[in-house]
């Protein structure tokens, strides 16, 4: 028991090996020579295959002897020069590692068949680095092609094809911060700005594409695009006969250039953009513009409901007070309920679409200060809000019947309850 406290490793040399290093040449080895008595090995020294090893930790030392048993011994030699002898002499031990290093394996005719086969498949190295030099000299970067697409949109030879195309390649990049204000740097925007004048339908419906995709979450677009007139152009074009296509495009355009911009928002109402939304939800054949017009307001009622009460940023910057009290400025619920949108928006719960029904039950909650009172006086918003608690309530028991507690139709069911709730 006390050699084993001391002793961690103690085993035997695998058969046919030796502990040599990779660059010791077996010609120079100094091999041990083991007896049936524990001895120490010094460093660099070979042991025997079947030698009996063990370390001791506490000196640290390593000690060999030969195996006890003949069989275990005689097992160990398996592969060696000399295997019916008793043991084996450093000349032997020498021979076979000189043996073991200098052998080499020869491929058979199929593995060499093999590895032709793969190299074919691949490519030289050198003819690879000469295709991406050649690859790299005609690569263009987002500047240049939004560059190449303004000279290409302001060719007086181009098409009206051609055109197009330049505007849907130029939004798809514009969706990327940087590139959209690069877009801005090289003149881009007010090239967009100065299209939606254009006479052709068209390119109107594209520019302003490009100009929403631009100003998306893109301060620096915003400021640039209400210092080029892009609002006032804007609302030109939803205020005229247009195309339904470019009326779309136009407020995705609008919503894009008011959000989380107060100042932007505050233009917009002095330049009697409620007006044109009125306008906008009360023409023939504008279901899908009513909806936008809706989702849009209550978009603007609800960023400043949360700014003023949550504050802007984690950590406020210089403009934090400026932008603030921009936003204590933006006066939307006030003007909405002298434009009679609190009578306008109910109209919408009488769509059969789920989706606009939850756009008008969120605009009804978010107006509801301004409105409340004429709320509870409109029985027919009262019976309107009943049939749909009774047509959601059985929705949303469905859908609980399928393991979906928090689902769609439960979500609507509690708007509704929650505007039955306020006109009580």
């Amino acid at each position: 028991q006390a050699r084993s406290a001391l002793m961690v490793v103690e085993g035997s040399e695998p058969d046919g090996e030796a502990q040599v290093s990779d660059d010791e040449d077996p010609e120079d080895l100094e091999v041990f020579q083991p007896t049936n008595q524990w001895q120490e090995l010094r460093p660099g020294q070979a042991v025997p295959a079947g030698s009996h090893v063990r370390l001791d930790l506490q000196t640290g030392k390593r000690e060999a002897k030969l195996q006890d048993s003949p069989g275990e011994e005689a097992g160990g030699r398996q592969g060696m020069v000399n295997t019916e002898s008793q043991t084996f002499t450093a000349q032997e031990l020498k021979k076979a590692l000189k043996h073991f290093k200098e052998a080499a394996v020869v491929p058979t005719d199929e593995e060499k068949e093999a590895a032709e086969a793969l190299r074919a498949q691949f490519r030289p190295l050198e003819e690879l680095k000469r295709d991406m030099e050649a690859l790299g000299v005609m690569m263009e970067t987002d500047f240049q092609i939004m560059s190449r697409l303004l000279q290409q949109f302001n060719s007086s030879a181009a098409s009206l094809e051609e055109r197009v195309s330049a505007l849907q390649e130029m939004e798809y990049l514009v969706h990327q911060v940087d590139t959209a204000q690069d877009f801005v740097t090289i003149g881009g925007l007010q090239l967009v700005i100065g299209t939606l004048n254009s006479s052709v339908p068209v390119l109107q419906e594209h520019a302003a594409l490009v100009l929403g995709s631009a100003l998306s979450s893109n301060p620096v677009v915003q400021v640039e695009s209400v210092e080029g007139g892009a609002l006032q152009k804007l609302l030109l074009l939803l205020a005229t006969e247009q195309p339904l296509p470019v009326k779309k495009k136009a407020l995705f355009a609008m919503a894009s250039l008011l959000r989380h911009f107060p100042f932007a928002q505050q233009r917009f109402l002095k330049l009697g953009g409620l007006q044109v939304l009125e306008a906008l939800f009360l023409s023939p054949g504008g279901a899908s513009l009513r909806v936008r017009a809706v989702t849009l307001l209550y978009d603007m009622i609800v960023e400043k409901e949360l700014i003023l009460q949550h504050g802007l940023d984690p950590v406020p910057d210089a403009s934090y007070e400026a932008r603030l009290q921009q936003y204590s400025q933006v006066s939307v619920l006030p003007q909405l309920a002298e434009r009679g949108w609190c009578g306008l928006v109910p109209e919408l719960l009488a769509s059969p679409e789920h989706d606009v029904r939850e756009k008008a039950l969120r605009a009804l909650l978010a107006m509801m200060p301004p409105c409340q009172e004429l709320y509870r006086g409109d029985r027919a918003l009262a019976a309107a809000l009943s049939l749909l608690q009774e047509q959601y309530q059985g929705l949303a028991e469905s859908e609980r019947s399928f393991g979906d507690e928090n689902g769609y139709f439960g979500e609507l069911l509690g708007l509704v309850e929650s505007m039955l709730g306020k006109l009580r």
